[in-house]
């Protein structure tokens, strides 16, 4: 999306770019971005990675994902400085995963949670119902394009309930990027995380059995590479 390539996430094959392959995506999962026509979503996910604010962390695709010279691209797109900001868009999965479990998740649990989450997840399943859930706002299919509307909602509750001190999960593809950025701009009395797919398996979802392939060996056993892939800067 950054670089206004064509991504689109089908029932069963993807695109991107250039590429086109075959896939299985359930409906959660289906995306579908056309940089000619939806270009007020990449610039606002550019205004979010180039957004600089202390405790203000953006996650980049390592060189091992997108080589080095995409991954200097990023870095050319982000500018000079503030590199202390910069951190792995893969920090929560792949080898880092059991470490997010048994690590970062109880502290999640001790910190009152909004939930930005697909409408097919069931909460009373996230991992025994002990999180301290008090507000959930629900995603559709396409929710990159589709759901930009949550971003002022979200806003609008936390100013209107004068919220702090609480976590602001985002299970919502680039939408996630889009709220943790402006809203955190609004506000910076919470946390906001972009939480990716990494509590799915909890969600009662189907489609991370398929398109998550550090999820497959973690949860699943299916042993892969993604079980011990690390990124080095």
């Amino acid at each position: 999306m950054l670089q206004g390539k064509k991504v689109v996430l089908a029932k069963d094959y993807y695109i991107t770019g250039d590429e086109k392959g075959q896939g299985i995506y359930p409906e959660e999962e289906q995306k579908n971005f056309d940089p000619e026509e939806h270009g007020f979503h990449r610039d606002r996910l550019i205004d979010a990675f180039q957004f600089r604010k202390k405790n203000y962390f953006k996650g980049v695709s390592g060189k091992v994902d997108v080589g080095e010279k995409d991954f200097k691209w990023q870095l050319n797109l982000y500018g000079h400085g503030d590199r202390e900001h910069l951190t792995f868009s893969n920090v929560f999965i792949n080898n880092n995963y059991p470490r997010f479990l048994n690590e970062f998740v109880p502290l999640l649990k001790k910190r009152p949670i909004i939930f930005v989450v697909n409408k097919k997840a069931d909460l009373s399943k996230l991992l025994f119902n002990d999180f301290d859930i008090v507000k959930d706002f629900r995603i559709g299919s396409n929710c990159i394009v589709n759901d930009y509307h949550l971003v002022e909602e979200i806003k609008s509750y936390i100013k209107d309930n004068n919220i702090k001190d609480h976590v602001i999960l985002c299970s919502a593809s680039a939408l996630s990027n889009y709220i943790v950025h402006q809203c955190y701009d609004d506000c910076d009395k919470n946390t906001y995380i972009d939480i990716g797919s990494s509590l799915s398996p909890w969600l009662g979802l189907d489609g991370w059995k398929y398109s998550r392939a550090y999820l497959q060996h973690w949860v699943l056993g299916m042993e892969n590479q993604y079980g011990t892939k690390v990124d080095v800067w």
